[in-house]
């Protein structure tokens, strides 16, 4: 199999799966989630391997279904929010084309109410996703082959700004 067309990083809410969804549709190609192939091989939420096993082990988890995924999906992937912090991932990300969806504390805040189903979030949910972005930040622009910045946008205004920062053709 081929690498996926399109990579998609950035912070839990952001849009990654919506948008994610909407280039496949317009390439006429797949979509896949790192985060869903982790609940489908271990039969339960991402939020309750946190709770259960904590972030090590889910992070285990992610570095293993993000490198299948870039190894056999030929569509568009969307990777977990920490998946960056991996070194090995960043480097395996190398040579793919990959954008980094963007958006700011208070768009988070308005997306997912920063809080709920989101295991780093659970106390002082805006100082921790400031802390988070504080520290992924660098990783995503790292990885990144284009930067689209999602806030005040609808997800059908990020998707095409994706295709225009990758210079593709929708089908």
């Amino acid at each position: 199999m081929s690498a996926p067309s399109i990579v998609l990083v950035g912070p839990m809410g952001v849009g990654k799966s919506t948008v994610g969804q909407l280039l496949a549709e317009r390439l006429g190609c797949a979509y896949r989630d790192t985060d869903d192939d982790i609940v489908a091989e271990q039969g339960r939420a991402v939020a309750d391997i946190f709770v259960d096993e904590g972030e090590a082990a889910f992070r285990v988890l992610e570095k293993r279904a993000v490198a299948a995924a870039l190894a056999g999906h030929p569509g568009v992937l969307a990777l977990g929010g920490g998946a960056v912090l991996d070194a090995d991932t960043r480097a395996l990300l190398a040579g793919h084309r990959v954008v980094y969806l963007s958006m700011d504390v208070e768009e988070a805040a308005k997306r997912t109410g920063l809080g709920a189903a989101r295991p780093l979030l659970a106390v002082n949910p805006r100082k921790q996703w400031r802390e988070l972005m504080e520290a992924r930040r660098h990783l995503y622009t790292e990885v990144a082959r284009a930067v689209v910045p999602t806030d005040g946008r609808t997800p059908e205004e990020v998707a095409q700004a994706v295709l225009d920062a990758l210079e593709l053709k929708h089908a």
